[in-house]
C-alpha cells in the first residue's frame, strides 16, 4: 500500500495529511503514508493544485481535503 499526500506545508495540506493518517490508522495501517513537499516530484506525477491524495498511484483527490470516511473507502478500494 502507497499513499501519499502531496503539499507545501498549506494549512489544507496538513489537514489532508492528518486526515489520511486518521484514515490509515482506522484501518490499522501503519507508516504508510508518505508526505512528499518537492514541488518538482509533486508536478512530475501530474498534479498542478495541492493539497493532492495519491493512493497506490491513483490521484484520488487534488485541491481539496476529502473527510477522514471518504479517504478510508478509497484506501478500502485499493487494497
Amino acid at each position: 500500500m502507497e499513499i501519499k499526500v502531496l503539499g507545501v506545508g498549506c494549512v489544507k495540506c496538513n489537514s489532508l495529511e492528518q486526515r489520511t493518517n486518521e484514515a490509515a490508522k482506522q484501518l490499522s495501517l501503519e507508516n504508510v503514508v508518505e508526505k512528499v513537499s518537492d514541488i518538482n516530484e509533486i508536478t512530475d506525477l501530474g498534479i498542478l493544485s495541492v493539497p493532492a491524495l495519491v493512493i497506490n498511484g491513483k490521484i484520488k483527490s487534488v485541491g481539496k481535503v476529502p473527510s477522514v470516511e471518504q479517504i478510508v473507502e478509497w484506501i478500502k478500494e485499493e487494497m
